[in-house]
C-alpha cells in the first residue's frame, strides 16, 4: 500500500491493523472513531495539528518494511 494525503485513515487501518500504534503515537488517537473511517490523512493531520508529510513517510516506511 502507498499512503498519500488523500488516503482514508480507515483504509490504512483495514490494510494492516499494525499501523494503529503508529497512528496513535503520532497523535491520531481517533483511529477507531467513526470519523476516521472517512477522513483522509491530510484532514486528520490538519485537525490535530500534525505534520502530514512526516506521518505519510512513517506509514509508507511501515508498509514498505512489511514487503
Amino acid at each position: 500500500m502507498i499512503v498519500t494525503k488523500d488516503t482514508i485513515i480507515g483504509d490504512v487501518v483495514m490494510q494492516d491493523e499494525g499501523v494503529a500504534p503508529l497512528l496513535m503515537a503520532s497523535g491520531l488517537h481517533c483511529v477507531g472513531c467513526a470519523i476516521a473511517s472517512g477522513e483522509t490523512i491530510e484532514e486528520a493531520c490538519m485537525v490535530h495539528g500534525l505534520d502530514c508529510d512526516t506521518l505519510i513517510e512513517e506509514l509508507n516506511n511501515y508498509f514498505q518494511s512489511k514487503g
